[in-house]
């Protein structure tokens, strides 16, 4: 009986140092972020993972548009899937500079060309108040959450990481409309090189 007491105590005190981890974690994107310390939300970012989400979206809302009318041939995904990715990576790599990430997080506005689009802000989130901090937080993976800035995914979120020795950001989950006009910033890309 010992052993299994051990063991739920065990088990409980892991939890709770994963759940901590991902608060604390978060607590210090949001402070950077707030602070507009762009160096510091660096740090804090797997800018690959999150450059590979925002493109992997884009993507998928410029098929969208493109099947709206017409069925997507075969060779007109390969091509969106490779040479628009391309366009999308180099749209998207402009986008998350140290100062225009540190802005996306803190304004919760994404600048694409002439258009831009709202997202929430991250540094809303309020982290010293634990139980509504939780709400937002859904476990993706076992190495991976997502902490919703509205009541539902539709408002949009951001994906954390566990790296190394701690969380970092790594994906977010732009609102349907952010994701239309980045995918409209890739077809007048497109349109304009011919």
């Amino acid at each position: 009986m010992r052993w299994f007491v051990g063991a739920v105590l065990a088990i409980l005190i892991g939890l709770g140092a994963y759940v901590a981890s991902a608060v604390v974690s978060l607590n210090g994107l949001v402070q950077a972020a707030r602070a507009g310390d762009g160096t510091e939300v660096l740090a804090r970012t797997d800018i690959d993972r999150l450059r590979r989400s925002v493109v992997d979206q884009v993507v998928a809302a410029y098929l969208k548009q493109l099947g709206r009318d017409r069925p997507v041939k075969p060779l007109e995904r390969l091509a969106a899937n490779t040479y628009g990715a391309s366009v999308a990576d180099a749209m998207i790599a402009k986008l998350l500079t140290k100062d225009n990430l540190t802005s996306i997080l803190s304004k919760g506005v994404i600048r694409a060309g002439s258009g831009e689009a709202d997202i929430g802000r991250l540094m809303e989130i309020d982290t010293s108040k634990i139980f509504e901090t939780l709400q937002r937080i859904s476990i993706v993976k076992p190495v991976e959450f997502l902490v919703l800035l509205g009541r539902a995914e539709s408002a949009g979120g951001f994906n954390m990481h566990f790296e190394g020795s701690g969380w970092k950001l790594s994906g977010v989950l732009l609102p349907e409309a952010a994701v239309r006009e980045l995918a409209q910033e890739l077809v007048s890309s497109r349109s304009a090189k011919g």
